[in-house]
């Protein structure tokens, strides 16, 4: 084979012989080509009529040096639809099937079994398991854990009756979710513990009664005394003063209303019965009648004195604070123009119903005008008129305006002020107009003599 020089006989022992293919099927495209190059020049030189290095038979196949040569298709090169790929070898996958093999053993561990050596008596072998007695083991003196010294300081937390109530904490919610600081005053203390709030940090979505319920769990977790109603609807909020007086003016909260609804910072709880299964509780409250309306002012007992009586109804009334503005005294309802003596106590007067009076506004150096709040509107929501102070020496007149009814009338009060005289006009019922201008023309002609 080494001195044939025929391309037609080296390509179909190439294909008889050989396995013609590789990885990219590029050597069958070459061999197939090149096979329809020799076709053509087999077809042209049929038609000449000139055979090369041979002669042409009559079956179509070209002789040369006595052998033949058939230019049909080789069996292992074929054309489909998957030609050009490669198929895997044995030898690929007796491979993967090791690789398969060694992964499955990697699982398995084998454990050679050995006869153990009777070197050890009977006696060592049985001090390796002997049985011990652990009822008279020592106890283990060891450092306490925290939540044991919790639940030692704290064993009323156990028995709070108001644990359910214990998940509208906020105290460990501040940042992360919507929470609400309150300052809550309790009126079931005592009159010294009362003064400072109790300060309770609620869920935000909590409603009124879920509050009151955290207010009694965190009252019984400090151990306050004295001990709450176990039934929390013996209890309700009310709004309170910054001080801590309740402001019965308005209802309490609707339990069932959502915490995030009220704006106050500042409430108090107030017990709505003395004990589950009775009515409401009996309160004592004095009832002060004034110009322009009339107050209830809760008491606790009948020890308390007038003078405090007097301060609470002042207070109010929004009135001036100590040592300034118009001058206040008490009076019974049934005995007027008698002072109550504001030492005394409230047992000592016999009646629960009492006239607050303002004293004479007219001194001898000045005059003070205080508007009257309404005591349907509360000053929360409204600007309080400032009270007016004028010096006697400025006064220049007082006259009667208008008397429509003898409920309304209007009076003026003129006064010199920065070199220019101004007036003031005032209405009130017929007598206690004609009563001021009566005491005002009487002070400035007094005046001026």
């Amino acid at each position: 084979m080494a001195f044939l020089d025929n391309p037609t006989i080296i390509l179909a022992h190439i294909r008889q012989s050989h396995v013609t293919s590789d990885d990219s099927g590029m050597c069958e495209m070459v061999l197939i080509d090149h096979d329809v190059d020799l076709e053509k020049c087999h077809s042209a030189a049929v038609s000449t009529g000139s055979v090369s290095m041979g002669g042409v038979l009559g079956d179509g196949s070209v002789s040369g040096d006595g052998q033949a040569c058939d230019l049909s298709q080789s069996m292992d090169i074929t054309s489909s639809w998957d030609f050009g790929i490669r198929r895997r070898s044995n030898t690929a996958q007796r491979l993967e099937r090791l690789r398969k093999e060694r992964q499955n053993q990697i699982k398995c561990k084998n454990v050679q079994w050995k006869e153990r050596s009777s070197s050890q008596s009977a006696e060592d072998l049985g001090s390796l398991f002997e049985k011990k007695d652990f009822k008279d083991r020592p106890r283990c003196t060891g450092t306490k854990s925290t939540l044991s010294l919790r639940l030692e300081q704290c064993p009323q937390q156990l028995n709070n009756p108001f644990n359910e109530y214990s998940k509208f904490d906020g105290k460990g919610h501040v940042g992360t979710t919507a929470t609400k600081k309150i300052d809550v005053y309790l009126s079931m203390q005592s009159a010294q513990e009362k003064l400072h709030p109790m300060m309770v940090v609620t869920m935000a979505n909590a409603r009124v009664h879920d509050l009151i319920g955290l207010i009694c769990w965190q009252y019984t977790s400090e151990g306050r005394e004295p001990k709450l109603n176990e039934n929390v609807n013996t209890y309700c909020l009310h709004i309170a003063e910054d001080d801590g007086e309740v402001d019965t003016d308005f209802p309490p909260l609707d339990s069932n209303e959502p915490i995030h609804k009220f704006g106050f910072s500042t409430l108090a709880l107030v017990e709505k019965y003395s004990s589950p299964g009775l009515g409401p509780k009996q309160s004592l409250f004095v009832r002060i009648n004034a110009a322009h309306g009339f107050s209830l002012i809760p008491v606790d007992s009948l020890k308390v004195t007038m003078k405090e009586i007097l301060q609470k109804a002042l207070k109010k009334r929004k009135g001036s604070q100590k040592g300034s503005g118009p001058m206040y005294r008490l009076e019974k309802q049934t005995e007027p123009n008698v002072a109550v003596d504001l030492d005394s106590t409230l047992e000592t007067q016999s009646t629960l119903e009492f006239c607050l009076v303002r004293e004479n506004s007219i001194s001898g150096e000045k005059v003070e005008i205080d508007p009257v709040t309404n005591q349907k509107a509360s000053t929360k929501f409204w600007i309080r008129q400032k009270p007016i102070s004028i010096d006697s020496d400025l006064l220049c007149a007082c006259d009667l305006v208008e008397e429509k009814s003898p409920s309304h009338a209007i009076f003026k009060l003129t006064y010199l002020s920065n070199h220019d005289y101004k007036a003031l006009c005032f209405e009130c019922d017929a007598a206690t107009v004609n009563e001021i201008v009566l005491k005002v023309k009487s002070h400035i002609t007094a005046s001026f003599r």
